[in-house]
């Protein structure tokens, strides 16, 4: 029994090169509404899903585009699975690419300041309600579970997943479409 996360492909909204603060806002209201488009899987996505496993998604669109590229169709999307938010902070005067953005921002996010934003602390609790439902669907089907998922949600499920006996085969990869898989000890 596997339980493989894995990391959407790359969207198709890539926005301008650099944004202000006020701007990243619409930013990423903009990146969460994009598919993946025609983003192609590498050889090592495709493989893992050789053994037809039950297909999970974020309900993120870039997500689920990613899933129907796979060729899958997924048979639960669920909003336990989408990205952890990113606190969003006016800092007036500064342009900076969204990627940079998103850096400070998460970083902020993990030394607690969460804004408006969900906290770590209840992305945890989250990632431990989806871990578990997971590791349900894993048992009761009998077969491997694709979840078509996130970085930061992925990994925080990872954790949960070993802390619930299951042991890492693979890590997951930090780029559009890495994957991790984990099995029962």
């Amino acid at each position: 029994m596997n339980i493989i996360l894995m990391r959407h492909g790359k969207p198709t909204f890539s926005g301008a090169a650099k944004v202000t603060s006020r701007e990243m806002a619409d930013w990423v209201k903009q990146y969460d509404i994009s598919d993946t488009g025609g983003d192609i899987p590498p050889q090592s996505a495709i493989a893992l899903i050789e053994k037809e496993p039950i297909a999970i998604s974020s309900t993120l669109p870039r997500a689920i585009s990613s899933l129907q590229t796979l060729g899958c169709e997924p048979a639960l999307v669920d909003e336990v699975f989408k990205e952890a938010e990113l606190p969003l902070y006016l800092v007036p005067g500064v342009r900076l690419s969204p990627f940079h953005w998103a850096v400070v921002y998460r970083l902020l996010w993990l030394c607690g300041l969460s804004r408006q934003a969900e906290s770590l602390k209840m992305a945890k609790a989250r990632a431990a309600r989806a871990a578990v439902m997971l590791v349900e669907l894993a048992r009761e089907s009998q077969r491997p579970v694709l979840l078509m998922g996130h970085g930061i949600i992925n990994r925080l499920i990872a954790r949960e997943l070993k802390s619930l006996g299951w042991r890492e085969e693979s890590q997951p990869g930090k780029g559009y479409w890495g994957a991790g898989v984990y099995s029962v000890r």
